[in-house]
């Protein structure tokens, strides 16, 4: 199938003021109503209000998403945003709005985000659906731009689209695959190497820490079955072994498990799980607990590092 026949549309739209963000998404989700297609918007909630308001009575038709919630873990904007409206319509062409890298973006969470836009591209292969991916260039810094142009096939840029040149997404998945840094300087990092007779051990090692360090009662049990899910699958896939870290981080909790297994698929955790398939669930759901999951993985091993946010202080 060539780049022409591909049903599967993903723009980049490269803005610089509220008007100019304003006409194209607009006119982007307007085109789609008059097409008869379901149209989702999921951008950060600033620009929600704005295309509100700009959509005037069109809004109504519209499904609104706030991005800094629902895609605050980038590893769970396409199997919990973008697949659930595209496969809740199924044999129509659906059009998308999707803000996933803003200026308010942390440093943690960028590459998460890069590797994000680039397995889009292989996560709708085939499907009949337009995602429209706004950037504000006047904000973000040259890198994001540069990526941009490295994770779309198109690039919109001062009202006119063309093909990127620098189309890449595998080149991007790989690029962003690093190391991830070390704990901070001086942080209480409490560690467990585990194994099948320790996976208890490594789950209340992390989750009486993680509450230690101000997370929330509430999300007590959803960490608990994250890090069940992450070190039965070392147990399982990685050797049959591994070592679970905890410390805290710039208001987070930060936990990650490493073992020597070997992640080869790169949208592992971001499918939906099939009915009647068993398995794939595991990452799947370690991502729509967490508010961050960053991983690093190559033949030597994989460290699966996940971030909550603590309670804030009374």
């Amino acid at each position: 199938m060539t780049a022409a026949d591909e049903p599967f549309v993903h723009p980049a739209l490269f803005y610089r003021d509220r008007d100019e963000y304003l006409s194209a998404v607009a006119a982007f989700v307007r085109e789609g109503l008059v097409a008869d297609e379901p149209v989702a918007v999921a951008v950060p909630r600033a620009g929600l209000e704005l295309l509100r308001g700009e959509l005037g009575g069109d809004a109504g038709a519209v499904r609104f998403t706030d991005m800094e919630e629902a895609g605050r873990n980038p590893g769970r904007i396409i199997p919990r945003v973008l697949r659930a409206f595209a496969d809740a319509h199924p044999g129509r062409r659906v059009r998308i709005v999707g803000e996933p890298v803003w200026a308010g973006r942390s440093a943690a969470e960028y590459p998460a985000c890069v590797q994000h836009e680039a397995l889009i591209n292989h996560a709708f292969t085939g499907r009949a659906v337009t995602i429209l991916c706004p950037y504000d260039a006047s904000r973000l810094p040259a890198r994001a731009v540069a990526d941009a142009h490295a994770t779309h096939p198109l690039v919109i840029d001062g009202g006119r689209g063309a093909p990127s040149a620098s189309y890449a997404p595998d080149h991007m998945v790989a690029a962003y695959n690093r190391p991830l840094p070390p704990p901070p300087r001086g942080a209480d990092v409490l560690s467990l190497r585990f194994d099948d007779t320790l996976l208890p051990d490594a789950r209340h090692l992390v989750v009486t820490r993680a509450a230690k360090l101000g997370l929330a009662p509430e999300r007590w049990d959803d960490l608990a079955l994250a890090v069940a899910e992450l070190t039965a699958n070392s147990v399982e896939h990685g050797g049959g072994r591994g070592t679970v870290r905890v410390w805290a981080e710039g208001g987070r909790v930060v936990w990650e498990v490493s073992d020597g297994g070997h992640i080869r698929d790169p949208l592992a955790g971001r499918r939906p799980a099939r009915d009647g398939v068993p398995g794939g669930r595991g990452l799947l759901l370690v991502h729509a607990l967490s508010d961050l999951v960053r991983t690093y993985t190559g033949p030597d091993g994989t460290v699966t590092r996940c971030h909550l946010r603590c309670a804030p202080s009374p």
